[in-house]
């Protein structure tokens, strides 16, 4: 940011796109209620709010974004309406990872031809697919400069993924994760950091063969942690957690974009950064899964060993529109990540039914 307070140039003209997903719990008991299309049905078909794979699962998507207090407005604006026509069907819309009780299976697939297809392909995982992510687009020029992005943001998944860690309570008890949701998710054959590719020409070759081999059912069901979107001008970072708080959220979307910028910036200034192996990424992913922002890290720049706690205090100054993020990252550490509130709530709970509640409490603006 400037002395003046507007924005530099390489962040101001990077619009962002928010993509959350939600549980719908049942008031009574606390367990999935597949209760989506009523949900969608008393809606009244608002674009801004989607089926998803499981019928006690929905999506809202905010619009392209140029500012963070329009990406919160919207953000708010959807989980309010979503939450309101919950309730009124006996249910809550809830923001977090991973359903804390059992999930119901194939049973509650949502009635869609290419959730079909994708269950008959991949059915145990289908089965075990009703987890929440939280996805962020950030506008991009060119197909080429979005490969170079991504290979850039390889480094930093496993910090966002420790940002937005919020599944620590899954099959009615904790799990000792931070993101149980990183753990399922996972088990999909592309859920897999992005290769450090040299052209989209490359990417594209790596697409295909995905699909020809089987697996992946098209371009949309290649889960990259991070991607070039297949239906928008962007990059998508997909590696992380749906966030408990729109606030969490909102930090995610300005942290997206920043590293973006950033790395647009060390493209024009040449400035290199450490290559890590493919093994490395995905251990630090696996670590960050467990351990939250304690986790080990490395800088890219450097390759010092410090945590993601550690590693975010040092990229702040390199960000090209740090302060934002400061005050998010601020009020972050002072009530805790997503993981850490719900394993407070957990505590306090007692039952799966009160613990449903202060989740769908904490989920509202």
């Amino acid at each position: 940011m400037r002395a003046d307070g507007t924005a530099t140039p390489v962040v101001r003209m990077l619009t962002v796109g928010v993509e959350e997903e939600f549980l719908l719990l049942d008031q009574a008991e606390g367990g999935p209620a597949l209760a989506a299309p009523a949900v969608l049905a008393l809606l009244g078909g608002d674009p801004h709010v989607k089926a998803e794979a499981m019928r006690y699962q929905l999506e809202t998507v905010t619009g392209v974004c140029t500012d963070l207090a329009q990406v919160a407005e919207e953000l708010s604006r959807h989980r309010t309406l979503a939450a309101r026509a919950a309730r009124e069907l006996g249910c809550h819309l809830v923001a977090c990872g991973i359903p804390p009780r059992n999930m119901p299976g194939l049973s509650a697939l949502t009635a869609d031809d290419r959730y079909r297809a994708l269950a008959a392909r991949h059915g145990a995982l289908v089965a075990g697919s009703g987890t929440c992510g939280c996805h962020v687009h950030v506008g991009i020029s060119s197909r080429e400069l979005g490969v170079q992005i991504l290979t850039r943001l390889r480094p930093y998944l496993a910090t966002l993924l420790a940002l937005s860690a919020n599944s620590p309570i899954a099959g009615g008890g904790d799990t000792g994760w931070a993101s149980r949701r990183y753990r399922q998710w996972s088990r999909w054959p592309t859920a897999a950091p992005p290769l450090a590719w040299r052209s989209a020409a490359d990417y594209d070759a790596t697409v295909c063969q995905l699909i020809r081999r089987g697996r992946a059912l098209d371009e949309r069901s290649v889960y990259f942690h991070a991607r070039l979107s297949p239906r928008y001008p962007t990059v998508e970072l997909r590696v992380m957690d749906t966030c408990l708080s729109v606030e969490d959220t909102v930090l995610l979307a300005a942290m997206a974009r920043a590293l973006v910028a950033l790395a647009i910036a060390d493209m024009t200034r040449n400035v290199p950064i450490k290559a890590l192996s493919d093994r490395q990424i995905v251990a630090e992913l696996a670590a960050a899964a467990r351990l939250g922002l304690d986790a080990p890290a490395l800088d890219p720049y450097t390759s010092r060993a410090l945590t993601h706690r550690d590693l975010l205090e040092i990229l702040l100054p390199r960000l090209p529109e740090p302060e934002p993020i400061a005050l998010l990252l601020h009020r972050l550490a002072r009530r805790g990540t997503g993981a850490a509130r719900q394993r407070t709530m957990w505590s306090q709970a007692g039952t799966p039914r009160r613990f449903a509640q202060l989740l769908a409490d904490a989920t509202l603006p």
